[in-house]
């Protein structure tokens, strides 16, 4: 029961923590990013089973990690509040070709991210942009003029 107990926190923990980190390094993750979460797996893992390197530890932790996301999807899918809390709602981070910078900070994105993003997808100018999103994904929609 203690392996139970303990992959429930290290699940919580890391949707809280994945959720502090931001929608848009996510996204983008970087090779650095990709070693962190390595890193940061085998750490859970060490946490979550003390050491106990059988077979009966390794289902249990790894039964509750999988029944954790199963139950978290359903409450997402039934409950629009506990979406925002968990996956966050949208942000307009342009609104008529102008940055509104509080929304910007909030996720901890450039003008220049924006600006890659809108040249990806074939906007040349953001003064063409009558909103941009980030989506809960982490990815940027334009919705231009």
């Amino acid at each position: 029961m203690d392996i139970v107990l303990r992959a429930v926190f290290a699940y919580v923990f890391l949707q809280f923590l994945l959720r502090v980190v931001g929608r848009r390094e996510l996204s983008s993750m970087e090779p650095s990013d990709v070693l962190l979460l390595v890193v940061m797996g085998d750490l859970v893992q060490n946490g979550v089973t003390q050491s106990d390197d059988s077979v009966t530890g390794l289902a249990l932790a790894t039964t509750t990690f999988g029944l954790l996301t199963v139950a978290t999807s359903y409450v997402v899918f039934k409950s629009r509040r506990a979406r925002s809390v968990i996956e966050g709602e949208p942000l307009i981070v342009v609104e008529d070709g102008k940055p509104i910078e509080k929304n910007m900070r909030g996720d901890r994105i450039t003008l220049d991210d924006i600006a890659e993003e809108a040249r990806g997808q074939g906007i040349e100018s953001l003064d063409k942009v009558k909103w941009a999103v980030l989506e809960t994904s982490g990815k940027i929609t334009f919705i231009e003029k």
